[in-house]
């Protein structure tokens, strides 16, 4: 049985990536020897990062004031490595609250009281992103911090806000590359790799290197940006696997048609899937209309038993990785690059059979 793979990540990955990443792995590129045997210091490993750089640039848009670099840790310790460098007790950083992970990262910066709250979604239970009129920035802000899109809740940014002479710091973990942004206005980008990007270990960073001038001087070699930016990118031992099979699915993205190719496809099956879910009533979506993700679709049955009963059905049927965060409960779709629009006509199929039986 094809398994249709719904994880929030780690999360589906193109089949034919996978395929091709089992065919060299034994002997990759012709060197005799497996890219988790390479130095991350060889000639070999050099064109890989390159190539893999190269791509990421070329599909964010990024031009030659921005650095890229590729770390480890996570979403989770970017959430204290941003605060770290740029924010102090007079400069906080300012965060826009939209889910669990936002929250996350301002717990980070509020440990030293280096972040401050400029709007908070919880009193409604995430249920929306905030209108540009809800919050205000301002200039004694070091930055502004946003998640664009929330994986536990089902909400995203359609449009990134505008900050104006203040950095805007844009959690992109789980859309990125998944439609087409505009990231003139950002000033530093980070995203785990494990959902629209390749395996997880590896956390992409995006700054425009001018923002080194405002960051920290005291700070751990490895938590300093500067740090790796100023040894080109590989400061310390890269994490070679992920890296290279983030470059397959980059290069994969970039013959299906690029982001606007992606856009098209992950808009298409959004539709589908909420265009069941507001069919007829049987389903409740968790998130506000203009504010629904394309990446995340978040929904409940009409009561605790009956979403237990179509859970374990779908597991029958191939359709996995289904259950809400542990959190919040419900359901949960993660439709990601990867995920083909037959998986999700598959789930609608059981959706549309289940509500059938239960009546």
């Amino acid at each position: 049985m094809r398994i249709h793979n719904f994880n929030a990540g780690p999360a589906v990955l193109p089949r034919e990536v996978v395929l091709e990443a089992q065919a060299e792995l034994a002997d990759t590129a012709g060197t005799g020897m497996s890219i988790l045997e390479w130095s991350h210091r060889s000639q070999e490993y050099d064109k890989v990062r390159g190539d893999t750089e190269r791509d990421l640039r070329e599909l964010l848009g990024l031009d030659a004031s921005w650095s890229v670099l590729f770390l480890q840790g996570g979403a989770s310790l970017q959430f204290a490595q941003v605060p770290m460098n740029f924010a102090t007790e007079e400069r906080p950083g300012g965060y826009v609250v939209t889910g669990v992970w936002a929250e996350k990262a301002l717990a980070e910066a509020a440990r030293y009281k280096e972040g401050r709250t400029l709007w908070s979604g919880k009193e409604s239970k995430f249920t929306r992103i905030p209108s540009a009129g809800e919050w205000r920035c301002t200039d004694e802000l070091a930055y502004v911090h946003i998640t664009s899109n929330n994986t536990i809740y089902g909400t995203q940014w359609r449009e990134l806000p505008q900050t104006g002479s203040v950095p805007l710091v844009v959690d992109m973990s789980s859309d990125i590359l998944s439609m087409r942004r505009d990231v003139a206005g950002c000033s530093l980008i980070y995203a785990g790799a494990q959902k629209n990007l390749g395996p997880s270990g590896v956390t992409v960073v995006a700054l425009r290197t001018e923002l080194l001038q405002r960051a920290r001087k005291e700070l751990p070699s490895m938590l300093a940006y500067a740090t790796h930016v100023n040894a080109d990118g590989i400061y310390n031992t890269h994490p070679t696997f992920a890296v290279w099979l983030m470059g397959k699915v980059l290069a994969w993205l970039k013959r299906s048609g690029g982001v606007a190719a992606m856009e098209a496809r992950n808009r298409a099956k959004a539709e589908l899937l909420y265009g069941e879910i507001d069919r007829s009533g049987f389903w409740r979506g968790h998130a506000a209309l203009d504010s629904r993700s394309w990446m995340n679709v978040t929904f409940r049955a009409p009561d605790a038993a009956a979403e237990a009963a179509f859970l374990e059905g779908a597991r029958a049927r191939g359709l996995v990785g289904l259950e809400g965060h542990r959190s919040v409960g419900g359901i949960r779709a993660s439709l990601y690059n990867a995920l083909p629009l037959e998986s999700v006509a598959a789930l609608v199929a059981w959706m549309r059979a289940f509500e059938q039986a239960r009546g």
